[in-house]
């Protein structure tokens, strides 16, 4: 199951206009939540070469982002855009469609680490437009 999650996260990562490079996405783990049936945590590493970017896209989550190395740019709908470096971090709930990840490098990657918790069997991640 967690090898379809993470097949499933790179491809909506790679659909829409395409960007400079698209991430690296690693799956850590899954767990179901017993303390609430029907759902799971998904643990991921995102790494955005430099200059490297995500398309538009969703996830079907709330989603806890933390920054491991360098520096990324990320936005919500609606909301201003924000630079995060180590150390600090992100949240993006089920209906937010996220429509800027990126690096905010040119020379250097950067990597973060991501908690999905999720419905059961629910994709991670959709395409946005």
């Amino acid at each position: 199951m967690t090898i379809k999650l993470v097949a499933l996260v790179l491809l909506c990562l790679m659909t829409g206009t395409a960007m400079a490079q698209e991430p690296k996405v690693t799956s850590l783990m899954s767990m179901d939540l017993p303390e609430s049936p029907g759902r799971e945590a998904l643990m991921i590493i995102v790494e955005h070469a430099p200059g490297g970017s995500s398309a538009i896209h969703r996830h079907n989550a709330h989603a806890f982002v933390y920054v491991l190395e360098g520096s990324v740019v990320m936005q919500l709908k609606g909301g201003q855009q924000v630079t995060l470096t180590p150390g600090q971090s992100f949240y993006e709930g089920p209906d937010d469609i996220h429509v800027v990840d990126r690096n905010a490098s040119a020379t250097q990657p950067a990597k973060f680490l991501v908690l999905l918790i999720k419905d059961k069997g629910a994709p991670a991640v959709t395409p946005a437009q």
